[in-house]
């Protein structure tokens, strides 16, 4: 049993690339752990980020905009949910 609720945050993100490096970046995007891609079109990617912090988001975020033909990428919205214990030792993930 933990010390209290544990937190999820979930992240989107606009990644800008350069148009011949889409198909890289991509497959890049890809192989990363807590991220997934939700769509692209014209050298723009759509990507969600899961992790357990705001750091753990934000230092994913920075690895993808060192990605070579990456031009920018921000965040666009950050959700945070709580899980919590329940008494009989089920844990509720909100």
């Amino acid at each position: 049993m933990s010390d209290g609720p544990s937190h999820y945050h979930v992240s989107s993100a606009v990644v800008a690339t350069l148009p011949p490096s889409t198909e890289r970046v991509l497959a890049a995007l890809g192989k990363m752990e807590n991220v997934e891609i939700y769509g692209y079109s014209g050298g723009k990617i759509i990507v969600v980020i899961e992790g357990t912090s705001t750091g753990q988001l934000g230092a994913c975020l920075s690895q993808i905009s060192l990605l070579d033909g990456v031009i920018a990428a921000n965040m666009v919205f950050e959700h945070v949910e709580e899980e919590t214990q329940c008494n009989d030792g089920r844990v509720d993930k909100a």
